[in-house]
């Protein structure tokens, strides 16, 4: 059985395992599921992430929805492990996967020559540690985060005088110099298929808020990549396939923000289960469904 895609390719029926959040899961993906059950058809089947176990019936596993996957990191790591011993066909690879899981891997990138935001890592997260930061980036605003995270899941902004949160205190804990160009400005998103850009959105947060994040009322638009922003993107790719020795990726999203001089940094490349805002792709997603089923 084959099926039409929008661009006039064909595709086989491969049978594809898309990992999926739990049902308790507080975030709203059916408007996800919906583009990726449009693109794939009766190929894809969505399978709660946290009781994956027995893919002998699939051709492909892709965790383009694991979303919550940072809230059970045991697990999830044990499941790339399966995945791996089993030598099952994951897009994109379980290395790059693993490797993507941990926001440490912005340190290498940086260390490659990649500027991305000023990062401090807290093993043990205190008043202690904060007001280093604020002395070693020499500001008073500072954006805390874990390095395992997703959907800005504990991140903070925090004041001179704001306490510790007590839901991140004495963790491991990523520390940043609040950008303020995120809101005059606010974040590129720029999204790679078979290592060809597709399209670019620029995310702004609601007012007063400094997460551009959708739940969070973010708000987004198509817009053309600078040149800067595409220029790292690639610089980034270069890197990354050097330090994890991997090829063209299925997909890719690249999270770029301006600075206060005019730098373009990396804020995260997004590996595993980024939202791709396919309604923005100019062939509604097609390039993404191809690359995703056929490979790179």
């Amino acid at each position: 059985m084959e099926r039409d895609i929008a661009d006039g390719w064909r595709m086989s029926a491969l049978r594809i395992a898309i990992l999926s959040p739990t049902p308790e899961y507080e975030e709203n993906w059916s408007h996800i599921k919906a583009d990726y059950t449009q693109l794939l058809g009766d190929s894809a089947s969505f399978i709660d992430w946290t009781k994956a176990d027995d893919f002998s019936g699939f051709d492909l596993v892709t965790p383009l929805l694991a979303w919550g996957y940072p809230r059970d990191c045991p697990r999830w790591f044990a499941l790339l492990d399966r995945l791996e011993a089993k030598k099952i066909r994951v897009s994109n690879p379980v290395s790059i996967l693993r490797w993507n899981s941990d926001k440490a891997y912005l340190a290498e990138l940086d260390a490659a020559g990649i500027p991305s935001v000023p990062t401090i890592c807290s093993a043990l997260l205190d008043r202690v540690a904060l007001e280093e930061a604020r002395k070693t980036f020499n500001v008073e605003t500072l954006i805390v985060k874990p390095p395992i995270s997703g959907g800005a899941d504990g991140t903070f902004r925090l004041e001179r005088d704001d306490a510790v949160p007590d839901s991140v205190a004495g963790q491991r804990m990523m520390i940043q110099p609040y950008l303020p160009n995120i809101t005059e400005e606010g974040e590129y998103s720029l999204f790679y298929f078979a290592g060809v850009l597709s399209h670019s959105i620029l995310k702004r947060p609601a007012k007063g808020d400094f997460r551009v994040q959708e739940q969070y009322g973010g708000q987004e638009e198509a817009v053309t990549a600078p040149e800067g922003a595409l220029t790292l993107a690639q610089r980034a790719f270069t890197a990354t396939a050097k330090i994890t020795k991997t090829q063209t990726l299925a997909y890719a999203r690249v999270d770029i923000l301006r600075d206060g001089d005019g730098v373009f940094r990396l804020m995260e490349l997004e590996l595993i289960e980024p939202s791709l805002f396919l309604r923005f792709a100019p062939d509604a997603g097609a390039a993404f469904a191809k690359a995703l089923v056929t490979g790179v």
